[in-house]
């Protein structure tokens, strides 16, 4: 039976206080989290090859075992080029889509691995500099999920509105991976993407609510992420359907709420829980 897990993009703000937690410090913030959440999303090891084993391990015991974690795979594997200096010319990365470098992260998460819901690969706009073309990046991504230890579950975003097409979702169904559809940054809505290419999807799919503008919602909050500034009452009834469609189909979910979204992910679920889409909801083929 499919399940739906709500959760928000990272844990760790005071100003969730009152809504979250029961004090700004001097608390556990992630075991906190859990008592009323059951996923979260981890993006520190987004910037590490190796997560800390003292991290992996803090939150294997801060979370009950049907906790789960969506944790972005090191984007170490997914830069096309190496980070270099200002104003110097690019360099290739020879870590890009490297079944080395991924395992190497993954023996690192297996501690926590029963808990682990979805390991993401984000890829950001591969343009003509960066990816010759959509068939070369396709051929790239099916040796690498090929090859992918497997026992693990992937799941791919993209961000390039025009490569989310039928060839790119029938290679996620071959190799069994999922999507990642993402609400916000110039992305098509999820509920369009979801018409494109819903009967191609296999697997768990991981729906990421972010609003799109970071720095102007930064602004609107004023660093304190505890009011709705930016209501998105339309989306929310779009995405809410999506999610039941998803669900019915038999997907796992994971939808994922970003503070940037609103300007308050836990309003932001308590939002999707009166348009009736709450954690724990079941679907099914009917």
């Amino acid at each position: 039976m499919a399940r739906l897990r709500v959760g928000t993009c990272s844990w760790k703000y005071p100003s969730w206080a009152g809504l979250v937690y029961s004090r700004p410090d001097g608390i556990d913030y992630l075991a906190e989290y859990a008592r009323k959440y059951s996923t979260v999303e981890v993006d520190q090891w987004f910037w590490t090859l190796t997560p800390s084993p003292a991290d992996v391990e803090r939150y294997r015991a801060a979370v009950p075992g049907e906790f789960r974690f969506t944790v972005k795979a090191p984007n170490a594997l997914t830069l096309v080029h190496a980070p270099g200096k200002k104003g110097a010319e690019p360099a290739a990365n020879p870590r890009f889509l490297s079944i080395a470098a991924l395992r190497g992260f993954l023996a690192g998460l297996e501690p926590l691995r029963p808990q682990v819901g979805v390991v993401m690969l984000q890829f950001g706009y591969l343009n003509r500099k960066m990816m010759a073309s959509q068939p070369a990046f396709l051929e790239a991504l099916d040796r690498f999920l090929g090859e992918a230890p497997a026992g693990w579950p992937y799941a791919v975003e993209i961000r390039n509105a025009n490569w989310l097409d039928r060839p790119f979702f029938e290679l996620l169904r071959s190799r069994r991976a999922g999507a990642v559809l993402l609400q916000g940054y110039w992305m098509p809505p999820v509920a369009e993407v979801y018409e494109r290419a819903g009967e191609l999807l296999e697997g768990p799919v991981v729906v990421r609510l972010h609003g799109p503008d970071r720095g102007g919602m930064e602004e609107k909050a004023g660093g304190a992420w505890d009011r709705i500034v930016e209501p998105r009452d339309a989306e929310l009834e779009t995405v809410a359907a999506v999610v039941r469609r998803l669900l019915k189909g038999g997907h796992d979910v994971f939808l994922n709420v970003n503070n940037h979204y609103e300007g308050s992910a836990p309003l932001t679920i308590d939002r999707l829980s009166a348009l009736g889409l709450a954690d724990g909801e079941a679907g099914g083929e009917g």
